[in-house]
């Protein structure tokens, strides 16, 4: 299935799940969220919710959890009513937890239709284009792919030729391009903490593609996006056995340099090692100039950083819309995606360049300009990436109400959470169990922090003498390195029994 397919889908289901919950003579989930000035105090619960509350206070107790932080909050999303709680003003990093914030505020903010553009401008005079300037807006989904057929748009008119240089235009955002609190591990090669950058390709990745030939031959090597690697050395291919592949990798320049070593087994399938680049500035424009030696397009000159109004524009590549950007986010908990959505929202709200200063004043105003804030509460990143971001459960929970009560983005919201034992980082988690269909959730994990949080819906048709409408949950643990088992089960035991008093 596509990405635009598997993307329909999921909205499809969110929305069947939104309107089920919507269906409802209860509370009205769909009048617009409170502001400052209308925003309810939760009503305290009543005795039908026992249950949850006494296995908040269990949880808040539990010896397997001593010394931790843990913030719970679970909220009837209709009415409001707390329906247990626990540390629910303490202040505490929720790791990947943060992307619930970055998602309603970019749907709040940018809107589910918003979409990225990348562009090819220059001045064609004949077969040749002069002062050609490759520009983007932040998009996090561009691929090489899309370079290609970029490439294609710019061929088809006649351009044979690139006179001069390639320009890479990176000033939608500022020249930043580690996102806040990425520096704490500095020396870290993986893709997971790729930087950022206005103008991205391959979420500002390379990835190394090992071929196996015949034993004692050299394998085939690529890498991908092309044109932005110096390689040395080689890979053999060995007899059957563990491959040994080496991949050594420096900044040269505005590029990379790589020493690759080892051997890869005859009979491996291809084997593949993606790696994040440190200077990503550069990274499209260098990948394009190769894309268009390969299509017969001759490039004069070099790749540089520069902008230029000149001639029009004849490339043009649209993003999906955030709300099919945001699965990523979302339910894969993309930390590329999540950085690059947050810093557009401070250039769409504060002006370009793009700052992740100002991102992060936009996201905290936007929680005080809803009621959803909290005393103290700190926003850095939009990832959850490292030591960066302190909120409370309160705030998370009254997020979580707001963004499923809003009338306009909250099935693009519900179906970026990932659905347990389904899809996303709960594919393996609640999988067979009876209360798995009924949740979308964030997960978060650190090497002290673990988190989830989200929604429990209810059943298509009430049952008696249980809760009626969908229930928001959050469970913030800080304090647990070492027990990530032991927190992942107190939050999997709190979401059972929610469950129980739906179903």
């Amino acid at each position: 299935m596509s990405s635009r397919s598997t993307a329909r889908a999921a909205r499809t289901v969110a929305l069947i799940a939104l309107a089920l919950c919507l269906g409802r003579p209860t509370a009205s989930l769909a009048e617009p969220p409170p502001g400052p000035s209308g925003h309810k105090t939760a009503a305290p619960a009543g005795p039908k919710n026992d249950n949850i509350a006494a296995a908040v206070r269990a949880l808040a107790s539990s010896k397997a959890l001593d010394g931790a932080k843990v913030g719970v909050m679970v909220l009837d999303v209709s009415t409001g009513a707390v329906l247990g709680a626990s540390e629910e003003h303490t202040l505490v990093n929720p790791a990947s937890n943060a992307k619930i914030y970055t998602a309603a505020a970019a749907l709040a903010i940018l809107h589910g239709s918003h979409r990225y553009h990348t562009t090819l401008r220059g001045s064609t005079k004949g077969s040749a284009v002069s002062g050609l300037v490759l520009r983007g807006d932040g998009d996090p989904s561009l691929q090489s792919r899309d370079l290609w057929e970029m490439a294609q748009e710019l061929k088809a008119h006649g351009v044979k030729r690139v006179e001069g240089d390639i320009l890479v235009d990176q000033g939608a955002f500022d020249a930043e391009t580690t996102p806040p609190a990425f520096d704490q591990q500095p020396n870290e090669w993986a893709a997971f903490r790729a930087p950022v950058s206005a103008v991205a390709v391959n979420e500002n990745t390379v990835t190394l593609t090992v071929r196996p030939t015949k034993a004692g031959e050299a394998a085939i090597t690529t890498f991908d996006p092309p044109g932005f690697v110096d390689v040395s050395g080689s890979v053999k291919t060995g007899e059957s056995g563990a491959d040994t592949v080496g991949l050594a990798l420096a900044g040269a320049g505005d590029r990379l340099s790589a020493k690759l070593s080892g051997a890869v087994a005859e009979d491996s399938r291809l084997v593949r090692y993606t790696r994040r680049v440190e200077d990503p500035r550069l990274l499209a424009g260098y990948a394009l100039r190769a894309i268009l030696d390969e299509c017969g397009v001759k490039v004069t000159g070099e790749v540089k950083l520069g902008s230029g109004t000149k001639g029009r524009v004849l490339a043009r590549h649209a993003s999906e819309p955030l709300s099919t950007l945001l699965l990523s986010l979302g339910k894969a908990s993309d930390n590329f995606y999540a950085e690059m959505i947050f810093k557009s929202l401070g250039g769409e709200a504060k002006g370009r360049p793009a700052k992740s200063q100002d991102a992060a004043e936009v996201v905290t105003k936007w929680l005080e300009r809803n009621g959803l804030g909290d005393t103290g509460i700190v926003i850095k990143n939009g990832s959850g990436l490292f030591d960066a971001n302190r909120v409370t459960a309160h705030s998370a929970a009254q997020v979580l109400r707001y963004a499923l009560r809003d009338p306009v983005t909250s099935g693009e919201f519900l179906a970026q959470l990932a659905i347990g034992g389904v899809d996303g980082t709960l594919h393996r988690r609640f999988r067979g169990h009876r209360a798995s269909h009924a949740i979308r959730a964030k997960t978060g994990t650190l090497d002290d922090a673990i988190a989830l949080s989200g929604y429990v819906l209810p059943p298509a048709t009430p049952v008696a003498g249980k809760l009626s409408g969908p229930v928001a949950f959050v469970f913030l643990a800080n304090g647990v390195k070492g027990r990530g088992g032991v927190a992942r089960a107190a939050a999997d035991k709190l979401v059972e029994a929610i469950y129980a008093e739906l179903y």
